[in-house]
């Protein structure tokens, strides 16, 4: 059985300060419905997407242009048979200088391929990180999930038209 933990990473131009605000602002890269501080040590938040995933997290460790934790102190799938799959995990970011770029390194450690949404869980954060964060840092401009009542509000004037 392999129990390697998801990881990746990517490099950019900006500063390891400008790459750790950004891991920092999660409504900027993955979802405007989290709930919460996300931006200092202890803090604990809620994230949400629709009614598929629910989790509380705390942010463990917060070492200004280095390092962000976060551990997973509640998580709820609807879409495998264990709802808790990543309950006790940690969502790692570590931030370093190579040569004249910045490297962000992510790793969930606690999500294997054992799980049953390893495949939809690695699939998604590599979206996240590899795509909305990594531009979010580059550009400025991420693409979280919107906050779910926009979604609907759309979704409902597109049905009427």
């Amino acid at each position: 059985m392999n129990d390697e933990n998801y990881t990746t990473s990517f490099l950019v131009e900006q500063t390891p300060e400008q790459a750790f605000h950004a891991i920092a602002d999660p409504r900027a890269w993955w979802s405007r419905a989290i709930e919460g501080d996300t931006d200092k040590l202890g803090a604990v938040f809620y994230y949400h997407y629709q009614d598929l995933h629910r989790c509380v997290l705390k942010t463990t460790e917060f070492v200004p242009g280095k390092k962000v934790c976060w551990h997973v102190l509640h998580n709820d799938f609807n879409f495998t048979e264990d709802e808790t799959e990543w309950t006790g995990t940690d969502i790692v970011f570590e931030i370093a200088r190579r040569g004249t770029q910045t490297e962000v390194r992510f790793e969930h450690i606690g999500l294997v391929p054992a799980y049953e949404c390893y495949s939809v869980c690695s699939d998604a954060w590599g979206t996240y990180v590899r795509g909305s964060l990594r531009d979010l840092i580059a550009t400025g401009e991420g693409a979280p999930n919107p906050i779910e009542e926009i979604v609907a509000r759309v979704r409902g004037k597109a049905r009427a038209a």
